[in-house]
């Protein structure tokens, strides 16, 4: 079911999110189909939109949705960063169509989650996909990209890329 966007400035979006229980199994396929709806709705109406975090959508869980060329299933995810090689881009999200915000992220990230079936997983990141997983993982601990500006001229009012 398509699910309402929380946009910046909502407190909830400010939250930090609860880990999943394996007694919430079910649960977390109602939220997936939930975040894959609204995911989609979202790409159809601004053409852009790679993943959304649980919290976006009013689910204080730690669970993430990517969908590139299939679906993926980050459950209570950790993230690491084996150096601290970084760079800086614009950075865009879902709860703030149409604002750019300049950022810095590490280059390089391991997340460590379960997927659907409860068994843990591993997967080495680099680049985009690095700083899109930082990103959606920073909701969360309820951080919004806003918050890691780089300074207070790094926010720009432009179309969100198309980028999937």
């Amino acid at each position: 079911m398509i699910k309402e966007i929380l946009k910046l400035g909502n407190p909830r979006l400010y939250e930090r999110s609860e880990e999943i229980l394996p007694s919430e199994r079910e649960d977390v396929k109602i939220w997936v189909n939930d975040l894959h709806d609204t995911l989609m709705d979202f790409r159809k109406t601004y053409g852009a939109g790679r993943a959304v975090a649980a919290p976006q959508i009013g689910v204080h869980k730690r669970l993430l949705y990517m969908y590139l060329d299939k679906p993926c299933i980050f459950i209570n995810p950790s993230l690491t960063f084996p150096d601290d090689e970084t760079y800086i881009l614009w950075d865009d999200c879902m709860s703030f169509p149409g604002l750019i915000v300049k950022v810095e992220r590490h280059k390089r990230a391991v997340i460590h989650y379960l997927d659907e079936n409860f068994k843990p997983c591993e997967m080495s990141l680099e680049g985009g996909l690095s700083e899109l997983l930082q990103h959606e993982y920073d909701h969360l601990d309820g951080i919004l990209a806003t918050m890691r500006a780089v300074d207070n001229q790094s926010l720009s009012m432009e179309q969100m890329k198309r980028d999937f």
